[in-house]
Parts: structure tokens; sequence; C-alpha cells
């Protein structure tokens, strides 16, 4: 588990294509790794990597096919900058949100435009997300916790005060890069157990409109 709150800014250094796999080494840079173990959970631009061999400015990670074709980690170019973050502790502070490190999936920018002191950062996400992407709410975007300001449809807003723009690879998001987004833990379980025991019906994927009419959440 995470808090969406980046520690530092690393690199991806190397990659090696194994069939339909790849294992990735990550420079940490400011990173401290001396109190990170072999096994340990790393965040990489938000998604949740296992520090298999651990070095003096990095470590290298396992990354699965399923991972790479559901995340930005297949794209990312030999020395482009990403976020990180250490698994939380017992000890650590909550200043973001719960963050599983497992992303949803991949938006893309459409806007990017100063607001202010600030950035005021818009994003198209899979249409199959939408419905989890709330005003007010917080969403993951390449590890970082973020608040939405807006939603339109499938397109929502986020303002990007200065200090995030320092400490996260925002500051160089260009208009049509895509970004991993994570949405709200909480959203995802809520829609599982609206379903209730038809949860078990392999027919029944997901909640509809017709189905909150049939079981009273909604009138006719």
């Amino acid at each position: 588990m995470f808090t969406g709150i980046i520690q530092a800014i690393g690199t991806i250094a190397q990659r090696e294509i194994t069939g339909t796999d790849a294992r990735l080494y990550i420079k940490t840079g400011q990173l401290p790794l001396a109190n990170v173990q072999l096994g340990d959970s790393i965040a990489v631009n938000g998604v949740c990597l296992t520090a298999v061999t651990l070095l003096g400015d990095g470590f290298w990670a396992d990354v699965s096919g399923e991972t790479l074709a559901h995340t930005t980690l297949g794209s990312l170019a030999i020395g482009q900058a990403v976020n990180l973050e250490k698994a939380l502790t017992p000890q650590t502070h909550l200043g973001g949100h719960i963050v599983s490190g497992h992303v949803d999936g991949v938006g893309t920018v459409t806007q990017y435009y100063a607001d202010g002191r600030s950035i005021r950062l818009h994003i198209q996400a899979p249409a199959e997300l939408a419905k989890y992407i709330a005003q007010k709410g917080s969403i993951c975007i390449d590890g970082i916790s973020l608040t939405v300001n807006t939603v339109i449809g499938t397109e929502f807003t986020l303002n990007i005060v200065p200090h995030t723009l320092d400490m996260t690879t925002l500051k160089t998001v260009k208009t049509g890069q895509k970004v991993n987004l994570e949405v709200d833990l909480i959203a995802r379980y809520l829609e599982r157990l609206l379903l209730g025991q038809t949860a078990a019906d392999p027919k029944v994927e997901t909640i509809s409109k017709a189905f909150l009419q049939q079981h009273g959440f909604i009138s006719n």
C-alpha cells in the first residue's frame, strides 16, 4: 500500500525484454534505499513493483505482461523520469489517500495550462473508469495523490499546486501524454458490495441503471 505522496524522482535506466515480460532497472535518485530489502514494494509511476535486485543507485524489478498491457511502463523511454514511493508502514503519515499501486487504466492528457501559480490539468479517462471518478474525490495520476476538481463525461480536471510540480514529474507533462490512473479504492469495493449475492453470478459484471432500479436503489 502507498499514500500517493511522491518521495523522489527516479529514471528508467535499463530494460530487458523476456518474451511477453520485461525487467526494468530503475535508478532511484534521492530515494534512500538503506531500509529497503529484497522483496519490498516500490511504486514506480503508480505501479507497485517488487525489488528483486538492489544495487547502490537503484533496483531491478520484474514486470509482467499484464502490467505492461495496462500501464505506461512498457512505453517509457530509457532515461525517462518516474515518480517513486516506498510502501507505507504503520509509522507513515497518510498525507494523500490509500493507494494500492494497482493501476486501473491509462488516461490521456488533453490540456495543460497555467492557472495562477498552479497548473490546470485535463485528463481523458477510459470510459469504463469514468463512473469511479467524482468531483472532489481522490485519484492517483502516475502515483500522485490528487483531488478531482470537475468531471464532464470521461474527462476530469485537476489543479496542480507549485509544490507538487516541483516534487513530481508533472512539471514536464505534455498534451497527448499517457498517464497511469488508479481510481479511489473505496469506489471499486463499493460497486462490488452493491452487487451483493449477484456478485457470484458471472453474467453480472457491473452496476447498471437497470440493476439499481431492480434492487430499489433508484425509482423507475
